[in-house]
């Protein structure tokens, strides 16, 4: 599959770059970002993708994360895909809401026209964007992780529950944990999913994966306690209570005076590679 580089900058001992490519589960044009850390020749390394937010593009993380120091420590390449396909002819929000179309696909597979057609989100990120990395970049594919904030929270939350024998590791900042509990999911699932959306939903919301048997070895969540989402759209404990009922580890750390911007995400995002990079040995 043809990729386009976009730019490509030296960073950290390690080269940052942007590509492009025409996508065969979207039917567009797609962008994401990937920094490789030097490497001895032959080399193949862990890879952990990033999943991104309401709103957002491949280049909030790519320039705000402030990963690659600690992607280059530990020898961790990292993949940052865009939120939602792009481009001429794919349908966004009737009211140019930023929570439902572009910047906001909530990485699953539409099946309700007219979003069927373009937004595959769930299908690019599990299978045809890691077979893309693989291809050009010296990634072990036995080796990756999957992280994510709020929306892409959910993303890896819910991509790692039903693809286990794909990503080892799985944490997430703020993530939207049970979308058919909140305004947000209630929005996006019923607009991508159509009339089944409650029932077909539960492949797409975290705690009812869990419910109905999905598991993972363990997860990390970092919560700011100041998030203005807090209380009405990420509602972490019913994540808790979850992974208490299914027997899954979870490390939910509560960080007082932290919101929900990239301000907190850059403070944990060492501490998220550091424990990826331990679990992608």
């Amino acid at each position: 599959m043809a990729l386009e580089t976009v730019s490509a900058n030296r960073s950290h001992g390690g080269t940052q770059g942007v590509y492009r490519h025409r996508s065969r589960e979207t039917g567009t044009d797609m962008t994401f970002s990937v920094f490789v850390p030097d490497h001895a020749d032959g080399a193949r390394l862990p890879v952990l993708f990033y999943l991104s937010g309401l709103t957002c593009t491949h280049a909030n993380v790519t320039e705000k994360g402030e990963f690659r120091r600690a992607a280059a420590e530990h020898g961790l390449i990292i993949v940052c895909p865009d939120t939602s396909p792009r481009g001429e002819g794919v349908p966004d929000d009737a009211d140019g809401a930023y929570d439902f179309g572009l910047g906001a696909g909530f990485y699953c597979d539409a099946t309700n026209a007219p979003f069927d057609r373009h937004y595959r989100m769930g299908s690019y990120v599990a299978h045809e964007l890691p077979g893309l990395i693989a291809d050009h970049f010296p990634v072990d594919r036995s080796r990756m992780g999957i992280t994510g904030h709020s929306m892409g929270g959910h993303g890896a939350l819910t991509l790692a529950l039903k693809h286990p024998e794909l990503f080892r590791s799985v944490s997430a900042f703020a993530p939207i944990v049970a979308p058919l509990q909140c305004p947000w999911g209630h929005k996006a699932l019923a607009g991508y999913l159509g009339n089944d959306w409650q029932q077909a939903g539960r492949r797409y919301d975290a705690c009812a994966l869990i419910e109905d048997g999905a598991r993972v070895p363990e997860i990390l969540v970092d919560q700011g306690a100041a998030d203005n989402f807090l209380e009405e759209q990420l509602r972490p404990q019913l994540l808790v209570d979850a992974c208490a009922k299914a027997g899954i580890p979870l490390m939910l750390r509560m960080q007082p005076g932290y919101d929900h911007s990239y301000y907190f995400i850059s403070t944990f995002m060492d501490d998220h590679i550091r424990w990826h990079a331990e679990r992608l040995v």
